[in-house]
Order: C-alpha cells, then sequence, then structure tokens
C-alpha cells in the first residue's frame, strides 16, 4: 500500500475486513491502523453472547456463499462457539440477491437449534428473519454490522428475538453517547448512524496520537498509535494491539416487534 510506501500512518474507521492491517503472510503492516473492529472479532463476540448471554448450547449456521464477510464470521463464529462448549449442528447456505429462503430454513428447523447464526447484509437478512419465523423456527437469531439499516426492519416485519453486533447504538445511556447525540442532531437535524460516530471518534483519536507525538512527524505519530491505550470515543474505549486493530466493546443491538433497542456492550476478553 502506498501508505506503507511512503512511511505515512493511515488510519480507517470503517474497513472491517481482517486484511486491512496485515498482509497475505500475517505481518503487520506498520503504517496501517483501525479503529472499528474487524469481521472476524464479531463472529467471536457473538459466538459469546450466544453461550453466556443466551445459554446457547447447540447452534446452525446460515451463511451467504458468496461473501468473504459472511464467511469469515461464520468461521469465527464457529470456532469460538465449539472451543466454548457449544455443538454446531449444521451449516446451509444461500447467495446474495435470492429472494426465497424457505427450502434452506426448512431443513435448519428440522435440526431445532437453539440459535441461528446468520451473517450476511440486510438485503437478504431481514427476509430471511421474517421467513424463519414465518415457518415456525422459535430460536434467537444472531448476525452483525450488516443488519444495520433502517431496511432491514421494514423486510424482517414485527421480528422479535433478534440480536447483532454494531459499533454503535445511538440508544446507548452512556453521558458521552447522549451528549454526542445532541450536539449531532442539534447540528444536523437527524440521528447520528454508526459510521457518523466512527468518524467522530476517529477525528479525536487522530488529535490524541498527534498531541502525545508532539510534533508532526510520520514516524512519532506511528509510535503514539501505536502507544494508545484506553482512548475513550463514543463508539468505545480503545486501545491498540499488536496488530494495529482496537481491542473495544462491542455494542449488540436487538430488534424488539420489529424496532431495534440497544441492549448492551460486550467487553471483550
Amino acid at each position: 500500500p502506498a501508505a506503507n510506501e511512503n512511511k505515512i500512518p493511515l488510519i480507517s474507521a470503517s474497513a472491517t475486513a481482517d486484511d486491512i492491517t496485515l498482509d497475505a503472510q500475517g505481518n503487520v503492516r506498520p503504517y496501517i491502523f483501525k479503529t472499528c473492529f474487524s469481521d472476524s472479532f464479531q463472529g467471536v463476540m457473538m459466538a459469546e453472547f450466544a453461550l453466556n448471554d443466551l445459554a446457547g448450547k447447540n447452534a446452525a449456521i446460515l451463511a451467504d456463499s458468496t461473501s468473504d464477510y459472511a464467511q469469515g464470521l461464520s468461521k469465527a463464529f464457529i470456532e469460538t462457539f465449539e472451543a466454548g462448549g457449544g455443538t454446531i449442528l449444521g451449516t446451509e447456505a444461500y447467495q446474495a440477491k435470492e429472494t426465497d429462503f424457505r427450502a434452506v430454513l426448512t431443513n435448519i428447523k428440522a435440526l431445532n437449534p437453539e440459535i441461528l447464526f446468520v451473517p450476511g447484509y440486510y438485503e437478504e437478512t431481514g427476509l430471511i428473519v421474517k421467513q424463519a419465523r414465518e415457518l415456525g423456527i422459535e430460536a434467537p437469531i444472531l448476525g452483525a454490522d450488516g443488519y444495520e439499516a433502517p431496511k432491514f426492519s421494514e423486510l424482517a416485519g414485527e421480528a422479535n428475538d433478534v440480536y447483532y453486533s454494531s459499533h454503535y447504538s445511538p440508544n446507548d445511556t452512556a453521558e458521552n453517547v447522549v451528549n454526542f447525540n445532541t450536539a449531532f442532531e442539534a447540528k444536523y437535524s437527524k440521528q447520528p448512524n454508526a459510521f457518523n460516530a466512527l468518524g467522530y471518534d476517529l477525528g479525536y483519536f487522530f488529535k490524541d496520537a498527534l498531541e502525545r507525538a508532539g510534533e508532526v512527524d510520520s514516524e512519532k505519530l506511528k509510535a503514539a498509535l501505536e502507544e494508545t491505550d484506553g482512548f475513550e470515543g463514543v463508539t468505545g474505549v480503545v486501545s491498540i494491539d499488536e496488530f494495529h486493530n482496537p481491542v473495544k466493546s462491542i455494542t449488540i443491538n436487538q430488534v424488539v416487534n420489529g424496532e431495534t433497542e440497544f441492549l448492551k456492550k460486550l467487553d471483550p476478553k
């Protein structure tokens, strides 16, 4: 990447792919950093949520076979869920742009899972949730930030017992989040979304590192970014790990009667 070649620190607030900060050999890209968590991290945290908060002992997976995003989430969920003592009863697949998922959902219903993990994007997952409930699948349905869109609720209908991970919730009652929401709505006359919050944090994250660097110098800024520990943002408290990824809590949202609500912050172990 050009940033590495020119030794200029680059920070992304929205590039969630696992390979942003690491090259194909697994080596850290020295000048690349992220303030958003990685896709695989969401899979890990949703598996822990399924095991610990929902007391799930078994699960089924329905994932988009055409999406690296969905496949990465599935892999991380399965590995963490099984490591925690859970059993994966079976996996099914769908493809982007499909609209009828009843055949694969019928297969899943026969497994009678306690948890159904459906990583993917809202265009398909909203319909999957609706059709699963119509078929009588009552298990909690879990997903990730691909559900994050108003259209999801429209497609899913008045769904319940649906949970997904996100970077932020405007319904979080933490003081700094409430203050951010109030200021944002006063300026823009609308509620902030996750990208607004991530962008806001990125600006202050950079400011914090630059102040600690003491001057505009690429090497000193890189060192300051690597040393970040406990930066308080509206999307969580951020520390940078050895792979230049953030260690931060994840937001769990739940869908109640078709409406998305903030449930809790889940801290990494």
